[in-house]
């Protein structure tokens, strides 16, 4: 990212002098170029120093009790990124020149002073203390990218991971092709499962910011508290915990595309945040004062239904018209017809592959019931059906005894003719029952309530941690 000139308003100077006419005169004459903070002594000056960060520091050198030089190398251990300028009217070389050399003062001023040579220092040490702080943001923007990678790096992404020739995929394809240029907002809408990160993987990588970083954040896996410190980064201190400064994924989504999902599980203290960056594109880290511009774009995506949201008053209504300027719907796999088949032969191949077992092909009535499966899990859990299914295969074919839905296939009129819970031939015990009787609960409230979390929970009767826990154990999550 491209450094940037500093708002010389930002950046507070600290004049001590322990003449009150002296810095009635300095207050008068800059006041309207910086916001000016005043100490009449070197102890003063340090319990400012301490209360709040201090870009410049311009003191005199012969004063009561400290001097001036006093006063700086005590400045040093509590700010040591201020930059000092020390005015004298009685030039010590010797002294003067040694703490220049260590770095103990930007520059020195003779009294007296001035006005146009005051500005002139002023403004080259607020320049200096900016590009010292725009620097090391960068090196810790540099810091978190390369941890935010080393991360990815252990995902396998790819995207031909979006396959199929469905109508209904062409047609997404076809609106993604158009909206990927724009730098517009695009709000991913559709079940769980279907495949949103991929979309927004293929928005990124088709737009003009594919060279910059993708990131991903997900709402709902985040209390509020991390999910503020997740975005928008916090400082040392910030709170418990908070051992050194962080960069936030605004951050280091800076030149690329920030991927915001499940942003309706956004917490309302943090939805003020996020329509701030949207508006403005700027945000403050968590216990910070900094004001820092972002460029990116944003792809939000959900499965709730924020216009409900909005009528309830759990989402605010000017973020969702921030989120939602281009709405995209990604399709359910039910919808996709003629996909499921390529999907499930994609998956088996790539599981193969990672496992090194041998994949031979699938048996006709086992291709028969996936295409009869409503698939309330969408394209995850036709992933899940398949990786099971071949672990059980012997011979590397996917058999029908071996797919494993949780539930009876669409259309079956009977529970005779229900996808076996275990291999054929293998007896069925009371605990394998009542597996495949709760599983086959959570996969009909999955399709009811096409994947919400919290209905889901409140029909079953389960919180909302023993619900994610029953998903995992079967294979929806």
């Amino acid at each position: 990212m491209p450094q940037t000139a500093p708002d010389f308003q930002q950046y507070p100077v600290l004049v001590v002098d322990d003449e009150p006419d002296n810095l009635d005169v300095f207050r008068l004459s800059f006041r309207r170029l910086h916001p000016l903070l005043f100490a009449g002594g070197g102890a003063e000056a340090l319990e400012i120093l301490r209360a709040q960060p201090v870009a410049v520091v311009v003191t005199d050198q012969r004063m009561p009790g400290m001097s001036g030089l006093e006063l700086l190398r005590e400045a040093r251990r509590v700010r040591p990124d201020t930059v000092n300028i020390l005015v004298t009217g009685y030039a010590d070389v010797p002294t003067l020149g040694e703490a220049i050399n260590d770095g103990l003062i930007h520059r020195f001023l003779s009294k007296p002073w001035a006005s146009e040579d005051v500005a002139l220092a002023l403004r080259a040490a607020v320049e200096t203390h900016h590009l010292v702080q725009e620097n090391r943001r960068l090196v810790e923007q540099l810091r978190g990218v390369n941890a935010y990678l080393t991360d990815e790096a252990h995902a396998s992404y790819n995207f031909g991971d979006i396959v199929g020739d469905s109508a209904a995929l062409r047609t997404l394809l076809a609106v993604v092709e158009k909206v990927a240029p724009t730098d517009s907002t695009v709000l991913l809408r559709g079940e769980t499962g279907t495949g949103k990160e991929l979309v927004a993987r293929a928005l990124h990588l088709s737009s003009p910011r594919a060279e910059g970083p993708f990131v991903r954040v997900n709402c709902a896996a985040l209390s509020a508290g991390v999910l503020e410190s997740e975005l928008f980064g916090h400082e040392k201190g910030a709170f418990t915990g908070a051992v050194q400064r962080r960069v936030g994924r605004f951050e280091l989504a800076d030149g690329g595309t920030l991927f915001v999902d499940e942003v309706g599980d956004i917490p309302p203290e943090t939805q003020v945040k996020l329509l701030r960056v949207l508006q403005e594109r700027e945000i403050e880290r968590v216990g910070g004062t900094e004001t820092i511009k972002v460029d990116l774009r944003i792809v939000g995506a959900t499965h709730r239904d924020l216009e409900a949201l909005v009528a309830a008053g759990t989402f605010r209504e000017d973020l969702y018209y921030r989120l939602n300027v281009f709405p995209v719907r990604v399709p359910p796999l039910r919808e996709r017809e003629g996909d499921v088949e390529k999907l499930a032969a994609h998956f088996a191949a790539r599981i193969a592959a990672r496992t090194g077992r041998r994949f031979a092909g699938f048996h006709a009535e086992a291709l028969e019931r996936l295409r009869r499966w409503t698939w309330p899990g969408n394209v995850r859990e036709l992933e899940n059906v398949v990786e099971r299914a071949l672990i059980l295969s012997s011979d590397g074919y996917i058999s029908p005894d071996g797919l494993d839905f949780g539930s009876r296939p669409a259309g079956a009129a009977a529970a005779s003719d229900a996808v076996a819970l275990v291999p054929a031939g293998s007896p069925s015990t009371l605990a394998e029952e009542l597996d495949g009787l709760e599983r086959s609960r959570l996969a009909a409230a999955l399709e009811k309530h096409r994947g919400c979390k919290s209905d889901i929970a409140k029909e079953l009767g389960v919180n909302r941690s023993t619900l994610y826990y029953r998903l995992r154990k079967y294979g929806f999550a």
